[in-house]
């Protein structure tokens, strides 16, 4: 299989339970609830979302068989590393990597040494051997995935309560406040939230505030 990487580079983690942690970003093409193109967005279950996924064109981004990525993966990982301390970790994101991540990716990375993480929206199936599950759902979308390590939530998205999926097993629960014009207001709605729900924890976009990808 040729996988469609948008971008793949040397980070912080910038959400959720691993805020912080250096992690190799592989941003993967593609996804199921938004075209990518501006004109479809409005319509899109996933109308909200900032990210660029559309093409192969980012830093070190490209087409690549699973051992060629895990090459790459690995070299960014070794990439300004002056101290060879921890566990290397890879994290798979999007658009919605699960339309092409595969066993044979995650293990050619488990081969290397990595921890495999993903963030995905929980409508497609993962494989069982990811290290870390982090699913963003919805307000459209059916979860095909109901349990991992982190669910973290937009909010506030229309038709979409947290107590919708507080019967799902996940070992984290994050309100992430929706960017945008309103991004100080719903901040502000999800301390709120947290404040009187102390199941959910905010999470907050840490690599926009200091300026990192």
């Amino acid at each position: 299989m040729t996988y469609a990487v948008k971008e793949c580079l040397r980070t912080l983690q910038g959400e959720g339970a691993r805020s912080g942690r250096v992690a190799v970003l592989c941003r993967m093409s593609g996804c199921n609830l938004w075209s990518g193109q501006a004109a479809d967005q409005p319509a899109a279950a996933c109308s909200f979302c900032d990210t660029d996924f559309v093409g192969t064109d980012g830093p070190g981004g490209g087409n690549f068989e699973a051992e060629a990525l895990a090459d790459q993966i690995e070299r960014m990982w070794r990439s300004q590393l002056l101290e060879p301390f921890g566990v290397p970790y890879v994290v798979f994101t999007g658009g919605e990597p699960l339309l092409q991540l595969d066993r044979d990716l995650v293990d050619a990375c488990h081969d290397r040494g990595f921890e495999v993480a993903i963030e995905t929206n929980g409508t497609l199936p993962c494989p069982p051997t990811v290290d870390w599950v982090c699913v963003s759902p919805k307000s459209t979308s059916d979860l095909m995935i109901t349990r991992g390590h982190e669910l973290k939530l937009v909010y506030p998205q229309r038709g979409l309560s947290p107590k919708d999926f507080e019967h799902l097993q996940f070992q984290h629960w994050f309100l992430q406040p929706m960017d945008g014009a309103q991004r100080q207001e719903n901040t502000r709605a999800c301390v709120d939230y947290c404040l009187a729900h102390p199941r959910w924890r905010l999470s907050v976009q840490v690599h926009k505030i200091i300026g990192v990808r």
